[in-house]
């Protein structure tokens, strides 16, 4: 077998391979012989068929078929020979395998780029530092309560957190419109569920009352027909519910897991959640600056082949959240709609695989135990969550590749410029601990409107 390489353009090489005549001949001998053994043609009997029929027949196909498995194992070999690393596959091209001359084709294909890698010493890093304080337990305890509330119709007109069940009539300009008129509908008042002028119309009414009010519409509001337009509703308000909150008792705690050690425990239990959600907010946050880090830093010739590939995969993430959220219909997405987010994947993909290669890196079946078991803490029977990722090769794959990940951002950080920024579990869990301060007031105020 006779090879010759080429680089065409940037990291995109064509091989021109060439298989003796001889050799190509003879498989294609070999691979009639077996046909002929097992054809059927009239005239003659079983096993019996003449070679010459058989190849006047079959011949060109199975030139065909045996061109075919000698262009990929002979492409294999020839990229091992010559120290190739395709990037994708490639494309095959016959240039000549008539009857007596050599068998002749080309291979062009993508290789994976050289990546050099830069000084670590160069990233610079934020790490948020956190406790877990008295208070933000019981922020949390109340947050649990409130997901275990329950509802008990009252006598009395509604108020701010009561539960109303209405029907109402909306009119714009004197006429009613499409989806303004509804019977059965129920929300928490103050929940912001719905606009504010129609929130803050029912409070006040009594079941079985009814009233009558004008509400405007935001600007920004998703129907555009209504937006920034005053609409007239008549409501008629059919029940008032406000919430029980449950009592923090055994009953309660049990709930959660908590079988004794009253209150005590249950905080305890709480708490070492919160540390668990705490932890990995702080991991993710600065695995996701690693991974900035690690792009700003390096300029990689990128493969088109894993470009595309990428964008593929993005878009049908897309599509699938479209279809998950029930969205409807199959939006018009174009790939090009994807390339900067894919390129910046690819490019750190190949860093990341370079420095695993370069540190020799392994996932450390220690930390693969111990991620396994915390994921496992939050199930009922944990051992047989335990059991059945290490029965899984898969999903033990995944989690061996998230701790290299982990490892690799560790690499990383014994290298970079790591400040500590102080800031507290709520702001740490909320992603504002590293927010710029424009960014934090921003995100306060959305979160006080979304409260209030």
């Amino acid at each position: 077998m006779q090879i010759s390489i080429e680089t065409t353009a940037g990291l995109e090489r064509r091989l021109t391979i060439s298989v003796p005549s001889e050799t190509f001949e003879q498989k294609i001998t070999e691979r009639l012989g077996e046909a002929a053994g097992r054809v059927r043609i009239p005239g003659f009997r079983p096993g019996k068929v003449p070679m010459r029929e058989v190849r006047r027949r079959f011949g060109p196909s199975v030139r065909a078929d045996v061109a075919g498995e000698i262009m990929q194992t002979s492409f294999f070999t020839a990229v091992q020979q010559e120290s190739l690393t395709p990037a994708g596959q490639p494309s095959l091209e016959v240039v000549r395998m008539e009857p007596g001359s050599d068998f002749e084709f080309t291979a062009t294909f993508e290789v994976f780029p050289l990546v050099e890698l830069a000084n670590l010493g160069k990233a610079e890093l934020k790490k948020p530092v956190a406790g877990i304080a008295d208070a933000d337990i019981d922020q949390m305890i109340d947050r649990l309560r409130e997901q275990r509330k329950s509802w008990e119709t009252v006598e009395r007109p509604a108020g701010e957190g009561d539960r109303v069940t209405i029907d109402f009539v909306g009119r714009l300009d004197g006429e009613a419109f499409e989806g303004g008129t509804a019977e059965g509908t129920q929300f928490v008042i103050g929940a912001g569920q719905m606009i504010e002028d129609f929130d803050r119309g029912v409070r006040g009414l009594a079941p079985g009352g009814e009233g009558s009010f004008d509400a405007t519409f935001p600007a920004d509001y998703r129907a555009e027909n209504l937006a920034g337009k005053t609409v007239t509703f008549e409501v008629t308000l059919k029940q008032v519910e406000a919430s029980l909150l449950p009592e923090l008792d055994d009953e309660f705690f049990k709930a959660f897991g908590v079988e004794s050690g009253g209150m005590e425990a249950f905080r305890a239990d709480v708490r070492k959640n919160m540390q668990r959600e705490l932890d990995e907010a702080v991991r993710s946050q600065i695995k996701s600056q690693v991974m900035d880090q690690l792009h700003a830093l390096h300029k990689v010739q990128l493969p088109r082949v894993m470009i595309e590939r990428e964008m593929a995969n993005l878009r049908q993430q897309m599509l699938q959240q479209f279809n998950t959220y029930g969205a409807g219909g199959q939006p018009d997405l174009p790939l090009d709609l994807f390339r900067e987010q894919a390129e910046r994947r690819v490019s750190v993909g190949l860093v990341v695989n370079e420095i695993i290669s370069d540190a020799k890196l392994a996932a450390d079946p220690a930390k693969v135990r111990a991620r396994i078991e915390t994921m496992a803490e939050g199930y009922a029977e944990p051992q047989q969550v335990i059991n059945w990722y290490y029965g899984n090769q898969a999903q033990l794959d995944q989690i061996e590749m998230a701790v290299l990940e982990d490892q690799v951002v560790e690499h990383v950080l014994a290298a970079a410029k790591v400040e500590d920024v102080p800031s507290n579990y709520q702001d740490v869990i909320g992603g504002r601990a590293l927010a710029p301060a424009g960014d934090n007031a921003e995100a306060e105020a959305a979160e006080s409107e979304q409260q209030s």
